[in-house]
């Protein structure tokens, strides 16, 4: 039996991975087999490369970053997501392909094509059956990372981009969303997080059968 692979996206401060949490949860207590996991750092070896990655004061070059992104999500999908797939289970994964289209393509500036071709060799063409974008204004994504610091969380460095990056990496979801239709559903990620939850269950269940 084939599992389902479902993916949230959105750009920092979205609340995709509140919206997870609330979604694994619900699902669990119908009896669904699921497992939660995220990029990067969905593996031990990921975990490594995310610390590596988010916590360093050193500059880091896009190509670096471009292809650091490649490999944990090389490792991810090899020893989690295909093995938990082939077992007949739901894997949700807070980000996945799509967020190097947006972050490394439309962000960093790498053309199209060669972000494809990366995609393509750290997946093997593996695509999520569905995923999530969790649309907020740019706007609002920065007061919510601002809220997120002056509460103390932690902070990583890719809370200092500036809104026309974040604008870009919108832009290339809403983009990817015009395109696969099929796959993509864009929510309003800015309402009340239980209003949310109701969207996302009613999707994902019709989605899973």
């Amino acid at each position: 039996m084939q599992g389902k692979f479902i993916t949230f996206e959105g750009i920092d401060g979205s609340g995709k991975s509140t919206q997870l949490r609330m979604l694994a949860g619900e699902l669990r207590g119908r009896g669904i087999d699921l497992i939660t996991t995220c990029e990067p750092g969905g593996t031990p070896l990921g975990r490594h490369l995310r610390q590596a990655f988010l916590e360093t004061e050193e500059t880091v070059a896009p190509l670096a970053e471009l292809l650091l992104f490649a490999a944990d999500r090389a490792q991810h999908v090899e020893f989690l997501i295909k093995p938990a797939l082939e077992a007949g289970r739901v894997v949700i994964s807070d980000r996945y392909a799509d967020a190097t289209a947006a972050y490394q393509g439309a962000g960093r500036g790498f053309e199209r094509e060669t972000i494809n071709e990366i995609i393509q060799l750290a997946t093997g063409g593996l695509k999520p059956d569905l995923t999530l974008f969790f649309d907020i204004s740019v706007e609002t994504a920065i007061r919510r990372m601002s809220d997120r610091h002056d509460s103390e969380t932690k902070a990583n460095r890719m809370d200092g981009e500036t809104a026309d990056f974040y604008g870009s990496v919108r832009d290339e979801y809403l983009q990817i969303a015009a395109r696969e239709p099929g796959r993509f559903k864009v929510i309003d990620g800015g309402g009340p997080v239980e209003e949310i939850h109701s969207v996302v269950l009613e999707i994902v269940l019709k989605a899973l059968g």
